[in-house]
């Protein structure tokens, strides 16, 4: 299939690409396009404007911004995977871009735009979740920060409204103390997950402190596991602690049942591979 007809619009700069966003309340911002291209070719999207970003490139950075990382909308998945401040401040992502699409739409796609498409199943906004991260939208009208916890609202849906784009991703520099672990289980390496768990932690006098796992693939939206944060900060970390946490975490879940992956398995997989990236956030951490 191919798209409804829309009309093109190719800004210079911010402000020009906010004043079409408020001008055209149904209008899509277009920066990689690798999801939504295809949802426009399915017409499962339909906007009648498309405001093309790619000119500004003001907006294509990975940067240090005090005690944060600041990534632009227009920096491209290998871009961030390749920065050396990743890399320095924060290689949980770098390890898990390994996860995220293939190399030609991670050539292409953006971070941004990836945490406004919002799937379920995607790896980076459960990532931004327990990274602290808070996300820039910006509108002619002015910016606000929106904490990565509460961005995701559902599938493909987010906090941003009409008139607003994501310009910006912030996201502390964790302490040097701090440990992390992603696990995934996909059909193929570079699909989307039908489980994935990243964590961060830290270890004080043999106890975890400062807990953060979320998960995707396992419901609307990828989700901070908050159970298993409350059950296991303050422990002391034991793979039996883990496996039970993780159990009862996977019981409270709603999966979705699909054709190539029931909701049982996508619980089992969560009993599997939360204890593994704790186990390994914890060898990292000490």
């Amino acid at each position: 299939m191919k798209p409804a007809a829309f009309e093109y619009h190719r800004p210079d700069d911010l402000q020009s690409a906010l004043a079409l966003l408020k001008e055209h309340a149904d209008a899509s911002v277009l920066a990689g396009g690798q999801s939504l291209v295809p949802m426009m070719n399915y017409r499962l999207a339909q906007p009648e404007h498309l405001v093309d970003i790619n000119r500004i490139v003001d907006l294509d950075y990975v940067r240090e911004d005090g005690a944060k990382v600041a990534i632009g909308a227009l920096a491209r998945h290998n871009a961030v995977k390749s920065a050396p401040l990743i890399a320095q401040h924060l290689p949980l992502i770098a390890h898990a871009y390994e996860w995220v699409a293939h190399a030609a739409v991670r050539n292409r796609g953006t971070l941004c735009g990836n945490l406004c498409h919002a799937d379920p199943a995607s790896e980076m906004p459960a990532i931004m979740q327990i990274l602290d991260a808070e996300m820039v939208l910006t509108s002619s009208d002015g910016t606000r920060l929106v904490p990565a916890t509460e961005f995701f609202t559902g599938t493909y849906e987010t906090v941003r409204v009409s008139g607003e784009m994501l310009t910006e991703v912030r996201i502390p520099k964790p302490p040097a103390d701090s440990g992390w672990g992603f696990e995934e289980v996909s059909m193929r390496k570079g699909d989307f997950a039908w489980a994935a768990v990243a964590c961060m932690l830290r270890v004080d006098n043999g106890k975890i402190a400062d807990l953060r796992i979320a998960a995707a693939g396992v419901g609307d939206s990828a989700q901070r596991l908050t159970g298993m944060e409350t059950t296991l900060n303050g422990q002391t970390p034991l793979v039996e602690r883990f496996e039970v946490a993780a159990r009862e975490a996977a019981a409270e879940l709603d999966p979705p049942e699909t054709a190539s992956v029931s909701a049982a398995y996508r619980r089992d997989l969560i009993c599997a591979l939360a204890p593994r990236a704790l186990n390994a956030a914890v060898s990292r951490a000490t």
